[in-house]
């Protein structure tokens, strides 16, 4: 099997993804200089993967991305060549982008410009990136295809959409590249063992963790930004992705790279379907037992309505589509909470 360098495998998405690619018999250079992401989340999947001490197939390395050293030194740390990149390393969270512009286009393009050089120095041609659903702005139509405009409506998106251009532009201009770039929509969910989830740093960003902290008693209240949206209840509608259907389209999406001639295409990662808010406090509220207070306030500068994916190419051309409904989605984040209530850390 192909060895991949991995970089952000600490992260909520990334360390899922290094287990599935783990158990799919994959080795791994895992690169990260955990500032969203966790070593302990990477000793849990060293144990759930069952590897022995020491085995080879797993290579964790404290690093940053905006390092060429530290980034050669990835790909020199095994005697294997390095076959795939897969790129999660980057900053994440849209009001911190408006907040610190600077340091976004820094991390997250000036970041995987070194990533992208180092791979050119050391012979690799095969990147799997982490894109997201903002890239799109405000939607025009909904499902929201592919082929819709690229208009980001943050620093977050705009730096998003700079990379896939990048990505793009090399691909044109040197030939043997194979590159995916995946655009997310919204990631939530836990592993079902509850023994690997998403431990959020300070306020969590994200609606699946916020509610789950009110269930462990950490939160008292949610609060839902906008009453009043166009939607049936009057909350906001996203989609949905359990990280594990989300890691196993990445999975996809290297097959398809290295199994095919060179090519560059980006798809959505999404389920097509939507929730609201309010749908998802019910659906935690059913499995966990546990009553989550709303407090309505005002919109957010830059939510939508609703955003949806059109999923229909991620089936086509990856043969990859979601296996898991809210429930599931709502079922395992709470396993995940229950089970480690202060996340990584035992207390706080």
């Amino acid at each position: 099997m192909a060895q991949l360098l991995i970089t952000g495998g600490a992260g909520f998405i990334g360390s899922h993804a290094c287990l599935s690619f783990l158990e799919s018999g994959y080795s791994l250079v895992v690169i990260d200089n955990y500032s969203n992401g966790s070593i302990e989340a990477l000793k849990r999947v060293t144990q759930l993967a069952s590897l022995e001490k020491g085995s080879k197939r797993l290579k964790l390395l404290s690093g940053d991305i905006c390092n060429i050293s530290d980034l050669d030194s990835a790909f020199n740390s095994v005697d294997e060549r390095i076959d795939a990149v897969i790129h999660f390393a980057g900053l994440k969270a849209v009001g911190e982008s408006i907040e610190i512009p600077l340091k976004y286009w820094e991390v997250n393009v000036g970041g995987t410009l070194c990533l992208l050089e180092a791979m050119k120095r050391n012979n690799c041609r095969t990147i799997v990136f982490s894109s997201s659903a903002t890239v799109y702005g405000y939607p025009k139509e909904i499902p929201i295809s592919e082929s819709a405009p690229i208009e980001p409506i943050n620093p977050y998106g705009s730096t998003k959409a700079a990379v896939e251009n990048i990505l793009f532009d090399l691909a044109k201009s040197e030939p043997g590249w194979r590159i995916a770039s995946l655009r997310y929509f919204n990631p939530v969910g836990a592993h079902p063992s509850g023994f690997l989830g998403e431990d959020p740093n300070g306020v969590p960003n994200n609606l699946f963790p916020l509610i789950s902290q009110i269930g462990v008693g950490r939160r008292s209240q949610l609060e839902v930004f906008g009453a009043n949206w166009p939607t049936p209840d009057g909350s906001a509608i996203r989609d949905y992705i359990h990280v594990m259907d989300l890691v196993e389209g990445h999975r996809a999406a290297l097959e398809v790279l290295i199994d095919q001639e060179p090519q560059s295409f980006v798809v959505n990662l999404g389920s097509g379907k939507g929730h609201s808010v309010l749908e998802v406090v019910n659906a935690f509220e059913t499995v966990s037992g546990k009553k989550c207070p709303c407090n309505f306030v005002g919109r957010r500068l830059g939510d939508v309505a609703c955003s949806i994916a059109d999923a229909r190419l991620a089936k086509e051309l990856l043969g990859w589509e979601t296996k898991r409904n809210l429930m599931d989605m709502s079922y395992d984040s709470w396993n995940w909470q229950k089970i480690n209530p202060f996340g990584y850390k035992t207390n706080k």
